[in-house]
């Protein structure tokens, strides 16, 4: 069954983390609504990757400003959302309710509508704002997973590390894959 997952990319470093995600829901057949900031723009330049080819793997796109996209709505049927990276700003946002721009407001929508809702922090070390952000979120419902990744897998390129956050995020949205080697399978 083909699904519709709205991905947020903000402005924490990471970005190649969202390019993976939207080339592994594109391959499985999946429509994607891609909102990017004005910050998460500024950080992809910064960080080498192409600000053209993430929004060519989406099916729509669309600004932090376009508060009346499709994703803040709750009558449009979103499989779930996913901010990937999430800068601690829109964790802040989203954890005090605030519907300031599209992004946060998918996230309210997404929390309100009882559907999964992944933020996918990228910022270390975390002082105890952040920490205290994280929980408010889980606690309402979203899922917090960092881009940690796991070294039992033996990764020999930053692609390895990319695909295991990326896989555990679709592990999570019930999407198949083959990003990753699951714990026991070969040495």
């Amino acid at each position: 069954m083909l699904m519709l997952f709205v991905v947020g990319v903000t402005g924490a470093s990471g970005s190649i983390y969202a390019r993976r995600l939207l080339e592994e829901l594109k391959r499985a057949g999946h429509d994607t609504l891609l909102l990017i900031s004005d910050e998460a723009k500024n950080v992809i330049r910064l960080e080498n990757e192409d600000l053209r080819r993430l929004t060519e793997l989406a099916t729509q796109t669309y600004s932090e400003h376009d508060l009346d996209s499709p994703a803040s709505s709750g009558s449009v049927k979103t499989a779930g959302m996913i901010v990937v990276p999430c800068s601690m700003k829109t964790v802040s946002y989203i954890a005090h309710g605030l519907s300031g721009n599209a992004i946060t407001r998918a996230a309210d929508v997404t929390l309100k509508e009882h559907r999964p809702l992944i933020l996918v922090p990228r910022e270390t070390p975390l002082n105890i704002i952040h920490l205290r952000n994280l929980l408010k979120v889980a606690q309402a419902g979203a899922t917090v997973l960092p881009a940690m990744p796991a070294f039992y897998t033996k990764p020999r390129s930053v692609d390895d590390i990319v695909n295991f956050v990326v896989g555990r995020v679709l592990d999570i949205l019930n999407v198949p894959h083959n990003l990753i080697r699951r714990w026991g399978e070969g040495d």
